[in-house]
């Protein structure tokens, strides 16, 4: 879907976080004052770690504390509708409740493999099952409770395509903007370990495998093996993924697998990979809709895990690509071509001309270190060498786009519910903000 996705915060079941929080030292303290309720900096901080592991960001200190404040502000909605579902005599029964922890400790119990794994993971938590239920339990019925408030005060109502259409031309500042775009060239000079370092990794994969062909469970086996700490807690689940969201190396192996087959370790940068395919189906809009690709053909997706063992990379080899990286980039701000330099140097993995052309991307989907070392370049300049998680790249800028509104024809299978979208997040934040006004609300956290 190309619009970002309106929708009245859930409250989610919490899963369970293994790991550190991104940021230990505000755990201890209170971040809000709700009425006669407190919401607790490691409320804050468990729900932000999980939104980062479940996203699979890498945000920068900017963007962590932008995120710290919205899941602050949306802790002290939850406060607030479970404090007036509870006024209002909303009640979730006890069975009920028992019900939808079982399934969360049964979910839990399955994505990590075995009992047993559940187990250790429960031990290196400091819990067992008894508090993980009763966490389970208190967040189960503050969420039936708040759905059924927010269900009562704002049923959801449907948009017809005409009333989407009349909106959008009515109030085209309510919808975001396509993202200015800048088609690159790119030369890529990955850091390379050397072979031995390469071969002790393909076969610890290799061993995985077998162990996995031998009977053991792929979860187990991830948890115990795989060098990839945030699927590894998973049990190496990825969730679904579309072509384009992976390494290209990793996809190609993914997408040729059979539902259930292992494949054998596979290498990407950043090292070797045992992969299996659970599930694949249609990517669906938000409207439950088949997207389509450019061709008319519906987009796939892949629920994959994975087991990855990391080639081990010396200050020598990531020394090595970077003096080649300058060199090359040297030739290119002399005047050499572009296109003949990346067919000679480039071992750039993803969708590429033969000579590095991109085409146009989007400036958002940059990283922010590659964004940063374009914005700034007229058409035709290079980059400085600029590092990513393969090594280093090299861009060269040949063509821009700015940032324009989204056109009609571009969007309007989507706009019915995008727009249902819009107006059910209108209705809820004017809603609590009546709440927030007959209540104290004191943040304590800046």
């Amino acid at each position: 879907m190309r619009f970002s996705r309106w929708v009245v915060p859930a409250f989610a079941a919490l899963a369970i976080a293994a790991g550190p929080s991104p940021s230990g030292q505000r755990l201890d303290g209170i971040s809000a004052v709700v009425n006669d309720d407190v919401v607790l900096s490691s409320d804050v901080e468990e729900q932000l770690y999980l939104f980062l592991l479940r996203n699979q960001l890498q945000p920068d200190s900017a963007m962590v504390d932008t995120l710290r404040h919205q899941i602050l502000d949306q802790l002290i909605d939850e406060k607030l509708i479970v404090a007036e579902a509870r006024r209002r005599g909303f009640t979730a029964s006890v069975a009920e409740i028992a019900r939808q922890v079982d399934q969360s400790i049964a979910e839990a119990k399955e994505r990590l493999g075995s009992e047993a794994a559940f187990r250790e993971q429960l031990a290196r938590e400091n819990l067992n099952e008894d508090k993980l239920r009763d966490k389970y339990r208190a967040e189960v019925e503050r969420q039936l409770l708040a759905q059924r408030l927010v269900q009562k005060e704002l049923p959801r109502r449907s948009v017809t395509p005409a009333e989407a259409e009349a909106y959008f031309k009515q109030h085209p500042e309510k919808f975001p903007m396509m993202s200015a775009e800048v088609r690159l060239s790119v030369i890529q000079i990955p850091v390379l370990a050397d072979s031995a370092e390469s071969a002790k990794a393909k076969a610890k994969a290799a061993a995985a495998r077998n162990r996995i062909l031998a009977g053991e469970k792929f979860a187990k086996v991830a948890q115990e093996v795989s060098e990839d700490p945030g699927s590894a807690r998973a049990g190496g689940d990825l969730g679904f993924f579309p072509r384009g969201s992976m390494d290209p190396e990793f996809e190609a192996a993914a997408f040729a697998l059979k539902i259930g087959e292992v494949s054998q370790p596979a290498r990407t940068p950043f090292g070797w990979h045992v992969i299996e395919v659970i599930d694949r189906d249609t990517l669906k809009t938000r409207a439950g809709r088949d997207s389509l690709d450019a061709d008319g053909q519906p987009v796939l997706e892949t629920h994959a895990r994975h087991i990855l063992t990391r080639v081990d990379l010396s200050d020598a080899d990531a020394e090595r690509a970077r003096k080649l990286a300058e060199r090359v980039r040297g030739e290119a701000s002399k005047g050499t071509d572009f296109a003949i330099l990346a067919r000679r140097y480039s071992q750039y993995r993803g969708p590429a001309s033969e000579g590095g052309d991109l085409s146009f991307v989007s400036l958002a989907s940059l990283a922010p270190n590659i964004r940063a070392g374009v914005d700034s370049l007229e058409l035709g300049q290079v980059s400085e060498v600029l590092a990513n998680p393969a090594g280093f790249n090299i861009f060269k800028v040949t063509d821009r786009r700015p940032e324009r509104p989204y056109k009609l024809d571009e969007i309007r299978g989507e706009l019915p519910e995008v727009v249902a979208q819009i107006l059910q997040r209108e209705r809820y934040e004017e809603w609590v903000k009546g709440l927030r006004a007959k209540a104290h609300v004191e943040i304590r956290d800046s």
